[in-house]
């Protein structure tokens, strides 16, 4: 009998944790699973997308919780940007430029150079599990989940410092696609400024944007160079500044402390996106009723945004409010049918009710969650206690190896796996995908 093809999923997770950046020791890091912020990253890179000729439908934007300043690929449709470079950047126009600078990386063909050189070196098996897929961090410990990564090497730092040549082509072509979309060039100079001096400092003084982006002085000439060549068309979506805002809005509110969020905010500020800080800083203090009187006045502006009501959802879920959390989830996954993130907030929420008809509906929210986005540890953890509910231990075993194999944890997924092949028919599809985190795992220890 052949052996079972590996599912696209899991494929990408296998490809994710080759490709990943090391943590630098004792530094834990996680990524930041949130529907609004990563539904604003999209609205950015759409019109990069398009110009690079690459899928905006494919192309990922995932946000690492690391307070240093990287962004890099992990593979040909997936950019990670840590979260303390996108709380330095000052314009959307600014993120762009890192996102098609990245692009160009992936439309120039590097991806495929770098893989082969990675397997050259045989570094593979000393990287961590990457593509771990955490909840939004909201100061709930319990809420996070530890991104896996391997220990840095001579071999992986060789790998992971681009060729000059590489960056240039990427610069040139990182501009171009910015001229295109109708977005200054000079916001990519202006990213290189921020980082530069950094060159003179020593490999562990600088942040891992320099070690990855290698900078110099004739690279800086260079671009400015390309930008002047390139002038902005000026026909960039208006609403670029207002979605970059409110994503790194968000993103501040959850990682920053809650008293620095409303004394930077002041009591005068009514805006859409100061009213969205102030209610999860509330919210985080904790101050339930406050937190919920600041987001009826955002749901009052924005009567049809689902993120809106998503947020109301989660608020509601963490203070134990659970039906009114359950109706606000409902009304997120009404405007947003699609929205992966949000439907595994709502079969959350459900799960919280644990009644039948509740259990029921949860799972079926759990399951579409899971075919839009498997990389998401907390939705497979719901799906698993989901499924055990209904009955499907087999499934719900497989649930929790998938999840484990997420987290890098590959010995527990090998066992919940061999727990599933044991329960599932022979040749199933979950039997099959419960075989992929086995070869997963024997991959990544060739000797168990």
């Amino acid at each position: 009998m052949a052996a079972p093809r590996r599912s696209g999923a899991l494929a990408a997770l296998l490809l994710a944790a080759m490709l990943t950046i090391p943590a630098q020791a004792g530094r834990a890091q996680s990524l930041i699973r949130d529907a609004g912020i990563e539904h604003a990253l999209r609205r950015l890179s759409a019109p990069l997308a398009a110009a690079a000729g690459l899928s905006a439908r494919q192309l990922r934007v995932m946000v690492i919780r690391d307070s240093s300043l990287n962004a890099f690929v992990v593979d040909s449709r997936t950019i990670m940007i840590h979260s303390g470079l996108l709380l330095k950047l000052d314009s959307a126009a600014q993120l762009q430029a890192v996102l098609s600078h990245e692009m160009a990386h992936i439309a120039n063909g590097h991806i495929t150079r770098r893989l082969a050189n990675l397997r050259s070196a045989n570094t593979a098996a000393a990287l961590g599990m990457a593509l771990s897929a955490a909840v939004m961090a909201t100061g709930n410990g319990k809420a996070g989940a530890g991104l896996a990564m391997g220990t840095a090497s001579a071999a992986q730092r060789a790998f992971f410092a681009h060729t000059r040549a590489e960056e240039s082509s990427a610069d040139q072509a990182g501009v171009r696609y910015l001229a295109r979309a109708g977005i200054d060039p000079n916001a990519m100079v202006e990213v290189l400024e921020i980082f530069r001096g950094q060159e003179v400092l020593g490999p562990s003084r600088q942040d891992p944007y320099v070690l990855t982006h290698p900078l110099s002085r004739d690279r800086l000439r260079a671009l400015k160079g390309f930008a002047a060549v390139h002038g902005a068309k000026g026909d960039a979506e208006a609403g670029a500044q207002y979605w970059f805002l409110r994503a790194r809005g968000k993103l501040g509110a959850f990682l920053q402390n809650p008293s620095f969020t409303l004394r930077k905010l002041g009591r005068d500020d009514g805006s859409e996106i100061a009213v969205m800080r102030r209610a999860i800083a509330y919210h985080r203090r904790p101050d339930t009723d406050a937190a919920l009187r600041e987001i009826d006045r955002l749901a009052a502006m924005r009567p049809a945004d689902p993120f809106v009501q998503e947020l109301r959802g989660q608020i509601l879920l963490e203070s134990r409010r659970f039906d009114a959390a359950v109706g606000a989830y409902a009304r997120a996954v009404e405007l947003a049918p699609a929205e992966p993130l949000i439907l595994a907030g709502y079969g959350r929420a459900l799960l919280a009710l644990d009644t039948g008809p509740a259990n029921r509906k949860a799972l079926s929210a759990l399951e579409r969650a899971r075919d839009r986005d498997p990389f998401d540890p907390r939705m497979l953890r719901d799906l698993a206690v989901a499924r055990a509910r209904a009955g499907q231990d087999g499934l719900a075993s497989l649930a929790v190896a998938e999840r484990y194999a997420v987290l890098g944890r590959l010995d527990d997924a090998a066992i919940h796996a061999e727990r599933a092949s044991g329960l599932l028919p022979r040749g199933s599809a979950g039997w099959l995908r419960a075989q992929d985190v086995l070869s997963i795992a024997r991959q990544a220890a060739p000797g168990r």
